[in-house]
């Protein structure tokens, strides 16, 4: 009987231990891929959880989730979750503000750092620039054209723009010294080895991308999820988002 209840308990043990463990999947977007990073060894501690994380652009995650894949957590632009709110794919209840970031500007690291403090210095650097890159599939991609028609310069600026596919090949590019300037989220410029974060676009045409979590209809993890969002929302977070080019929300 002794021996029957110790392999009993064994048995519930390592069920809990390996319900504990479980991975979590989490579909998250490159502009808070920073700020993940960072918080990421916190979190599974603080959750209990390793993360099973995978980045892209929201428009990429968007179309793998539309597919079918499963996650247990998602970190998106604010418009696509509230998409895929209306769709069904996550819990509405679940939904929460994370952040915000703007659009920055980035040079290769070492370069000359631009004028960028007002709306006509930012059209003589963007002239001025031999090329620019940003992501063609970025959320910042209608921001830096809306800015571009405003000042008058987007049929100039076609034949100089290289879009990517991502910021992180946007990035690569100016490293490599084939653009002057990477125009997309601050989050995604800071840190890059090669690449430099002149500052924010200035700020009467400065827009800004709202980020949101939320857990995955059908997850198994759905509470394990919602304890990495609560801990996205702590206090111990916020210093996180504002070192890493972001605003807590």
């Amino acid at each position: 009987m002794t021996i029957r209840r110790t392999a009993l308990a064994v048995f519930v043990f390592s069920g809990i231990a390996a319900a504990q463990s479980s991975p979590i999947t989490v579909l998250a977007s490159n502009g808070v891929r920073a700020v993940i990073e960072q918080l990421k060894p916190q979190c599974e501690r603080t959750i209990g959880h390793p993360l099973a994380i995978q980045y892209g652009s929201t428009t990429d995650l968007v179309k793998k989730i539309d597919a079918g894949a499963s996650f247990d957590l998602t970190i998106l632009t604010a418009e696509a979750v509230d998409r895929l709110v209306k769709s069904g794919k996550v819990a509405a209840a679940s939904r929460t503000a994370i952040a915000r970031c703007g659009v920055g500007v980035g040079i290769r690291a070492g370069a000359p750092k631009p004028d960028i403090a007002t709306p006509e210095a930012m059209k003589a650097a963007l002239l001025k620039a031999k090329a620019v890159a940003y992501a063609e599939d970025g959320a910042s991609r209608v921001f830096v054209e809306k800015m571009e028609q405003r000042f008058g310069i987007a049929d100039q600026m076609k034949a100089k723009t290289i879009l990517t596919h991502g910021s992180g090949a946007a990035d690569a590019t100016v490293a490599e010294g084939k653009a002057d300037l990477v125009l997309t989220l601050g989050s995604e410029i800071l840190g890059v080895h090669g690449v430099e974060l002149v500052g924010p676009l200035p700020p009467a045409v400065e827009e800004y991308i709202n980020f949101a979590a939320a857990a995955g209809d059908k997850s198994p993890n759905a509470e394990a999820a919602k304890a990495i969002i609560q801990f996205l929302k702590s206090p111990a977070a916020a210093p996180v988002y504002q070192a890493k080019g972001m605003e807590a929300r």
